[in-house]
């Protein structure tokens, strides 16, 4: 396992009890970091920052990232227990039904992109003030192949995907004269919860795309993730990072 330089770096990471997020937060910690876990999963939420370390290096806070008051109270609180805020994982999504466009449930629709698009634009623009005031920042974005080239039967999540390349790519540009870097990750399907609780037919199919033959690892999204959320990640800002295992064309 790489070992990045993120020593005394103080990361947010949403979505952080499980999955990506877990995995990422993990991999902060072993790199000398300290880690901010927000997840709406109070209950899992209390039990991975248990498991993960003390009060000193791990904190813990239950955040719906779709309600932009909680996100701006998580974020002062995370800069009053650590004194700063040096990073910003936006892992938090959900997947949504599997269903045709024009079948699709609008509340379900709606749900997909308050949660992945509208709540990493309150994450951002809770937490960026405070990148701008000390003149440093990584912030990387979740997003997916599914953001890039859409899957069927997924409407909701494929555009919410591509909207946060979008977004990712805008603050990366507003940012750019500070040394605030902003890029985002375009996995295909990984080992997580959510993935796994699709429909048996569906995963079949988007695995099926995969030229690698298999699920994206955990461990191999989190090497990408901090390496960019690093210091050494000094030039490059608004890009998208494939980790697609040769799915993607672009």
């Amino acid at each position: 396992m790489n070992v990045y330089d993120l020593k005394e770096r103080v990361a947010i990471v949403t979505g952080g009890a499980q999955g990506i997020g877990l995995a990422v937060a993990e991999r902060i910690l072993a790199s000398g970091g300290r880690v901010s876990i927000w997840d709406r999963d109070k209950a899992l939420l209390a039990k991975t920052a248990t498991d993960l370390g003390g009060p000193d290096r791990v904190q813990g806070l239950p955040v719906d990232i779709a309600d932009l008051a909680a996100v701006e109270t998580a974020t002062n609180a995370v800069a009053g227990h650590f004194g700063k805020i040096d990073i910003l994982i936006n892992n938090a999504a959900i997947v949504g039904p599997n269903a045709n466009t024009w079948e699709y449930p609008p509340e379900a629709f709606a749900e997909v992109v308050n949660v992945g698009l509208l709540g990493t634009f309150y994450c951002c623009r809770s937490v960026v003030p405070h990148m701008i005031a000390a003149n440093y920042g990584r912030i990387v974005n979740l997003s997916s192949v599914a953001g890039k080239e859409g899957n069927p039967k997924a409407p909701a999540y494929s555009s919410m995907k591509a909207a946060v390349i979008a977004l990712t790519k805008s603050l990366g540009k507003e940012l750019a004269g500070y040394n605030i870097g902003v890029n985002c990750v375009t996995p295909a399907v990984a080992k997580t919860t959510l993935a796994l609780s699709q429909a048996p037919d569906f995963l079949a199919m988007i695995i099926s795309k995969i030229p690698r033959g298999r699920m994206l690892e955990l461990e191999e999204a989190a090497s990408m993730i901090c390496w960019l959320a690093s210091a050494e990640n000094s030039f490059t800002t608004g890009a998208a990072f494939d980790l697609s295992g040769g799915r993607a064309t672009y």
